[in-house]
């Protein structure tokens, strides 16, 4: 009788082991030296900076030497610069008629302007004469800094001082002692952003640019060069 022949066992397939010092879809260097293509899933890919303003760039090369030469300035740190604006909206007259919904508006359209939500000022204390209670929201404020400051300003000198009507320019003497300037406009709708089809009531705005500088002199040059068209009359020569 034949002898069976022993059955052998049947040998199981190893696992698939990952190479050594690397992980699935990133490039790992073989034996031989070449460096395999990493995958590119495009999920980081890097987005684009955003560009500068160009009126950093315009402080840069010609305000700065602009006023370096003018005051004499020793040190580049000395030059006056604006380092924010605040634009504020007071809105007393939809307080005391009870229309909440002009404040609502009012905040949509200076959001629209600045591209910053507005905050809301609250009074201080009770004015019997003027039918505010302390606590009772009053008007809107928006501050800006940085790049969006610039190019707020940069909106403003080029889009909306020109559409002011009978315009004959800004009043060179609305400076203090420290070279801030206060001016403002009468409406909203100077602004080329708000869409004059919705707006339903006028409403002015006060607009503060502060600045760096010591005197008035030095902040009306500031922003003069900047290219601010102030009247010339006697005082601003």
């Amino acid at each position: 009788m034949a002898k069976k022949e022993a059955e052998k066992p049947e040998k199981k397939a190893k696992p698939q082991q990952q190479p050594k010092g690397g992980t699935p879809g990133k490039a790992r260097k073989p034996k031989g030296g070449a460096v395999e293509a990493q995958v590119d899933t495009g999920d980081d890919v890097a987005e684009a900076p955003a560009p500068a303003p160009r009126l950093i760039a315009m402080y840069n090369e010609t305000v700065l030497p602009a006023l370096m030469e003018k005051f004499k300035y020793k040190n580049k740190m000395a030059v006056p610069k604006l380092t924010k604006i605040v634009i504020s909206m007071g809105l007393g007259k939809a307080v005391t008629s009870g229309e909440k919904g002009k404040i609502e508006q009012a905040e949509k359209e200076l959001t629209i302007i600045t591209g910053q939500k507005p905050v809301r000022c609250k009074a201080v204390k009770s004015v019997a004469n003027f039918k505010v209670r302390e606590g009772q929201e009053t008007g809107l404020k928006v501050t800006l800094r940085g790049k969006r400051m610039y190019e707020f300003l940069d909106r403003l000198i080029a889009l909306a001082i020109p559409r002011v009507k009978d315009f004959r320019g800004l009043n060179p003497d609305g400076f203090d002692k420290t070279g801030n300037y206060n001016f403002g406009f009468t409406e909203q709708t100077v602004f080329p952003e708000v869409d004059t089809a919705t707006v339903t009531f006028q409403q002015g705005m006060n607009i503060t640019m502060v600045t760096t500088a010591d005197t008035a002199d030095e902040g009306r040059e500031l922003l003069r060069v900047f290219g601010f068209p102030f009247r010339t009359d006697a005082k601003d020569k």
